[in-house]
C-alpha cells in the first residue's frame, strides 16, 4: 500500500498520473494503494543491493579468515568486522518483512 506522501509525491511529479486522477480518482487512487514496495516493481534494483551486500559479507568473512590463517595478524582488522556488521545489518533489514505487511 502506498502512503499518502508517496501519493502526493507521485502526483506532482507526474503529469500523466495527475490526468489519470482528474479522469476517474477512485481507480487511479486504487491503482496507487496496490502498489507494494520498490522490491516488487524494481527487482532487478534490490537483486543487485543483496548480491552486492552479500559479496560485502562473504568478503569480509573470508578476509577476516585469511588474515586468521596466515598469521599475519593477531586478531582481524576492524574495517572488515565493520563491513561484515553493517552488511550483516543491512540485508537482515532489506530482508526482513515489514512489521505493517500483511
Amino acid at each position: 500500500m502506498a502512503t499518502l506522501e508517496s501519493v502526493v509525491t507521485r502526483l506532482e511529479a507526474d503529469a500523466d498520473f495527475q490526468d489519470e486522477v482528474k479522469k476517474d480518482p477512485v481507480k487511479a487512487l486504487a491503482q496507487a494503494a496496490k502498489e507494494g514496495p520498490a522490491f516488487v516493481h524494481d527487482v532487478i534494483t534490490y537483486r543487485i543491493v543483496v548480491i552486492a551486500l552479500g559479496v560485502t559479507v562473504v568478503g569480509a568473512v573470508a578476509g577476516a579468515v585469511f588474515l586468521a590463517w596466515s598469521g599475519s595478524a593477531n586478531e582481524s582488522p576492524q574495517i572488515l568486522t565493520a563491513l561484515g556488521s553493517a552488511a550483516v545489518g543491512a540485508l537482515a533489514g532489506l530482508l526482513a518483512p515489514s512489521p505493517g505487511g500483511k
